[in-house]
């Protein structure tokens, strides 16, 4: 299918608006440095969890899901729990309002509310996050305007633009063109109007994205109607074994390949490992990125508490009454998809064929502009963030601390114009530094962990030992991929103990943080864990001082959100399916969850 009038007027008309946006806001941004990279702090929450569900609905990410859900069925709704997706039910009950109590601008500017502002492991844990920060960016901006210039290349072939600009590309550059021309709309806003326009701008995408999404889930519902699935025995339950027993011989032998290759056959050992991994990952906190930003932007804790539940409300049913959506076309109607090449069937370009296949125009247009703002709302909170590092964590602390508001401001337009540059000047070298870079990435990931899990909840953990403990689990993520064969998720308990060690001999090879500064931590944050030396001596200033004691009250909310987490999830995929029983159990079970977390977590919510 060709994209029709109406697809085009549609992208051109969200393209032309965003634009508009940037430059509406621009003097709105401009006031100082907080309100350009945060909002000013004054952003509705439910306006930022909008716009932070709206970053993490990227087009590889969900490419990535349909695939899973094709191949999986119902099972794949677990397996994103590799990112970890359930770190956003930890940062919904204790770990937002902790982050935003410091009333930091970045994560790097948060470490010196817990380690203090002077020391050598201050300085270095200091610039090795602001490393992984920039490292981040950089691999997320480089990849993702070289995987938006595929995606559109499938539905506007290069020889109809040809004609119409004054210049060849040669066919492998085709996806560049196209990256660098989305790129400029998405740098445009974002740059101008800072997180103001990034905000509205993600709204915007949400409700395009919505309307696309339903609209899937409507279409696949009414080509199902009266059909049965082709797939395996327990293709439609999510529940498992040891073994994932999904055979594919009678239905489509390649996606038996697919399993192998990917190495989740042993399902009940990769679920446990991913659980094991995802829960340390969580109870870290959220990675200095868009994430992080959206946490830190809100008006108050308890604001932040909410926005971090939120994301998970408006993302997962939307997101995934699209997946299953495309997943229900493309097994319907596989043969028309044409997705097999020399080397095997290439299970991930479902989406793009069932998108370019199945939808008719304006609901194309709808889906593409959706999936285009996706990667632009991805790119500009990937693009804030990137600013927020280098301008306030760098530029600030090392060059100009005492730098005018307009001379702030200037500097964000340059970093970012600069950024974007390196970020495009990356992806055309993408095949050349795509291993170097993920393997860079993949180790930072490594190190993050540990060190991050401890600054919470042990008192005596201090700078020296977060350095070093980010510092062992690079090096051994960077070394273990040429020791070890398999999944790394099988290689992550030993790399943990690595990094554990790190941080453990860092820790003790240098004295304990300053005792002003933990005080001042543990009274303004107020976690909970390993504090008691520091509660004995804040009991002792204010007798009236009240500890967090909400530890077991946490956990039992934290179980109840991963459980309505994942039956947010189910709940698109049984209605497209029209398993009406397990529908009405889902709805229960959502309903029961509300109701207790009402008392448990929303009545209680505090700054």
């Amino acid at each position: 299918m060709k994209l029709q009038l109406i697809d085009i007027a549609i992208i051109i008309t969200y393209l032309v608006m965003m634009i508009m946006i940037g430059w509406f806001l621009r003097k709105k941004a401009r006031q100082n440095k907080e309100s350009y990279l945060l909002g000013g702090k004054r952003l509705p929450w439910y306006m930022l969890g909008l716009s932070d569900a709206s970053d993490m609905f990227d087009i590889s990410g969900t490419m990535w899901m349909v695939t899973l859900c094709f191949v999986y069925g119902m099972k794949s709704v677990w397996i994103p729990w590799l990112w970890p997706v359930f770190n956003q039910v930890f940062n919904m009950m204790f770990l937002a309002k902790w982050l935003r109590r410091s009333n930091a601008d970045t994560g790097a500017e948060w470490l010196a509310t817990r380690f203090g502002t002077t020391g050598r492991g201050v300085r270095s844990s200091h610039n090795i996050t602001v490393a992984f920060a920039l490292l981040g960016c950089l691999g997320f901006l480089a990849y993702g305007f070289v995987g938006l210039g595929k995606f559109i290349e499938i539905f506007v072939p290069w020889h109809l633009v040809q004609p119409y600009v004054p210049f060849t590309v040669a066919p492998q550059y085709v996806a560049h063109v196209y990256g660098i021309v989305f790129t400029l709309f998405a740098m445009f806003y974002s740059i101008l109007g800072g997180m103001h326009s990034i905000v509205l701008g993600d709204f915007i995408k949400y409700v395009i994205m919505t309307v696309g999404c339903i609209a899937i889930a409507v279409i696949a519902m009414i080509n199902l109607h009266g059909k049965t699935l082709p797939v395996p025995h327990d293709w439609s339950n999510p529940f498992f074994g040891w073994k994932l027993n999904l055979d594919w011989s009678s239905v489509i032998a390649d996606v038996n390949k697919k399993i192998e290759s990917d190495g989740y056959g042993l399902f009940g050992i990769f679920f446990m490992m991913m659980l094991f991994k995802g829960v340390f990952a969580s109870l870290a906190g959220p990675a200095p990125n868009y994430d992080m930003q959206k946490i830190l932007s809100t008006r108050s804790p308890k604001e932040a508490s909410k926005m971090t539940g939120f994301v998970s409300i408006v993302l997962l049913p939307v997101r995934y009454a699209m997946i299953i959506g495309l997943t229900v076309l493309a097994l319907l109607y596989y043969n028309q998809l044409h997705i097999a090449t020399p080397e095997g069937t290439d299970f991930e370009k479902i989406l793009p064929a069932a998108i370019n296949g199945f939808l008719p125009a304006g609901i194309l247009g709808l889906v593409l502009t959706g999936l285009l703002g996706a990667f632009m709302g991805t790119f500009s909170g990937t693009l804030n963030a990137a600013q927020a590092y280098i301008v306030n964590d760098i530029y600030l602390k090392y060059v100009r601390p005492d730098a005018s508001t307009k001379k702030i401001i200037s500097m964000n337009y340059i970093v970012g114009l600069v950024v974007v540059a390196t970020g495009i000047l990356l992806g055309f070298f993408a095949k050349d530094v795509n291993s170097i870079l993920q393997w860079i990435v993949g180790a930072l990931y490594g190190g993050y962990i540990a060190a991050n899990m401890l600054k919470w909840y042990w008192w005596r953990f201090n700078a020296n030992g977060f350095f070093w403990g980010m510092m062992a689990g690079i090096i051994a993520a960077l070394v273990f991929p040429f020791i070890f064969d398999g999944l790394p998720l099988y290689n992550w308990p030993l790399l943990f103990l690595v990094s554990l060690a790190g941080c453990f001999i860092g820790t003790y090879a240098a004295p304990a943080t300053d005792i002003a500064v933990l005080k001042k931590f543990y009274r303004t944050v107020r976690p909970w864990g390993f504090w008691q030396p520091i509660h004995k001596l804040v009991q002792e200033e204010d007798t009236d001082f009240i500890p967090n004691r909400r530890l077991r009250l946490d956990m039992f909310n934290v179980v109840l959100g991963i459980i309505a987490q994942c039956a947010l999830t189910l709940l698109p995929m049984y209605v497209v399916l029209s398993m009406h029983l397990p529908l009405f159990i889902t709805i229960a079970i959502l309903l029961i969850i509300v109701l207790i977390l009402k008392k448990t977590w929303w009545n209680k919510l505090e700054d």
